[in-house]
C-alpha cells in the first residue's frame, strides 16, 4: 500500500522556484521539473527505501533521492502511513539543511 504524500510548504515553493527556471532556460523540456518531482514522490510512496540514508541530518531517518535528468534531490522521510517530502535542492549547489 501506498504511503499518503505530504509536502513541507518550503518543498512546494522549492519545486515551483525551480519549474519556473527549468521552463524559461530549458524549452526544450519546460514541464521536467514537475514530471519528475511528481513521478519520484510517487514511485517513493511505494517505494520509500530506495533513497540513501541521508547523513547529515539530525532528524533520524531522512533520505535523499537523486533526479538525474533535473539534477535536483528531493529529500524525505517515510513514518508511519506518511512519506515527508522536507527539500528539493540542486545537487551542484553546498546546502546546509536543517532536518
Amino acid at each position: 500500500m501506498a504511503l499518503r504524500v505530504r509536502s513541507a510548504a518550503r518543498v512546494e515553493n522549492q519545486v515551483r522556484k525551480a519549474s519556473e527556471w527549468w521552463s524559461v532556460n530549458r524549452p526544450s523540456a519546460p514541464n521536467a521539473i514537475a514530471i519528475d518531482f511528481g513521478e519520484a514522490v510517487a514511485l517513493l510512496a511505494e517505494q520509500p527505501g530506495i533513497g540513501a540514508k541521508y547523513k547529515g541530518s539530525r532528524t533520524v531517518g531522512v533520505r535523499g533521492l537523486f533526479l538525474s535528468r533535473v539534477g535536483h534531490f528531493i529529500y524525505y522521510k517515510a513514518e508511519s502511513s506518511f512519506l515527508h517530502a522536507l527539500a528539493f535542492l540542486h545537487g551542484s549547489r553546498e546546502h546546509q539543511l536543517s532536518l
